[in-house]
């Protein structure tokens, strides 16, 4: 596993895998960590993963921005946070489009930024002791890393404001069921949980799932014919693949699929 400022990151057997893994410092994202993630969900992608895991170590999965560099820039803060904005946005649009599942495994609290990272996820699993605190409006901040975007596709904008206009703590059973994440383990199973997850997903029809996500992408801006063609146009191309042929094949002769992503 590649590791650089505290972020961690391989590719085996279709499965990528990103860590934050600076438990000590509350997985905070800083300018040089900030890099190092940029770097890890690049070279990850490269590799053309069947699925992706994000997780941390430690008991935050993250607390959001590193505030000990926000103070050491003084006046000059509006820089910092450009500087490490514009290459952090870039690669979470990278990473929420491309066609593999995401699924994020959230270890603990999460604040800041990190709520950006924790509900970018197309699966949200969370460990029973997290809770979510979005942070921005106490410090006169506004949200950022797509905090403010997966917030409210979640639980909906108004709540989303709400929560971000109040930086009140939300427990895990309350993030349960507003939508925030979509199922809670013990602390203990949520590694398990979300390997069993992953394996799944790997071993599923590739192709199909990067129809789906880009069919449920465009939902909200997209005309009911428009997305009736391009359910058509989709459709066409998946059933001259290979996935295909193995599906029917394996449904009819009432076996399991051998899926290869083709």
């Amino acid at each position: 596993m590649n590791i650089s400022e505290g972020i961690a990151w391989d590719v085996e057997e279709g499965i990528g895998r990103i860590v934050l893994k600076r438990p000590e410092r509350a997985n905070a994202l800083g300018l040089a960590n900030g890099r190092a993630l940029v770097r890890a969900i690049d070279e990850v992608l490269a590799q053309k993963p069947r699925v992706i895991l994000l997780t941390g170590e430690g008991r935050v999965f993250c607390a959001g921005g590193a505030i000990d560099e926000f103070v050491a820039a003084g006046e000059a803060l509006p820089e910092l946070v450009s500087e490490m904005l514009d290459s952090l946005h870039p690669a979470l649009l990278r990473l929420s489009n491309n066609p593999a599942p995401l699924v994020v495994a959230v270890n603990g609290a999460v604040g800041g930024a990190g709520v950006g990272l924790a509900l970018c996820g197309d699966f949200v699993l969370a460990a029973e002791s997290m809770k979510l605190r979005t942070g921005y409006a106490a410090i006169g901040l506004s949200p950022d890393a797509g905090a403010s975007y997966f917030l409210a596709r979640r639980v909906g904008p108004v709540r989303a404001q709400q929560l971000l206009m109040l930086s009140d703590a939300v427990d895990s059973q309350r993030c349960l069921a507003w939508g925030a994440v979509d199922a809670l383990h013990a602390d203990v199973e949520l590694a398990a949980a979300a390997e069993a997850l992953v394996t799944r997903l790997a071993h599923g029809a590739s192709g199909s799932f990067a129809a789906i996500k880009t069919l449920c992408a465009g939902v909200p801006g997209r005309p009911f014919d428009e997305h009736l063609a391009l359910e058509q146009k989709l459709l066409r191309e998946r059933a001259g693949s290979a996935d295909a042929r193995e599906g029917v094949a394996a449904f009819v002769a009432k076996r399991a699929p051998r899926f290869t992503g083709r």
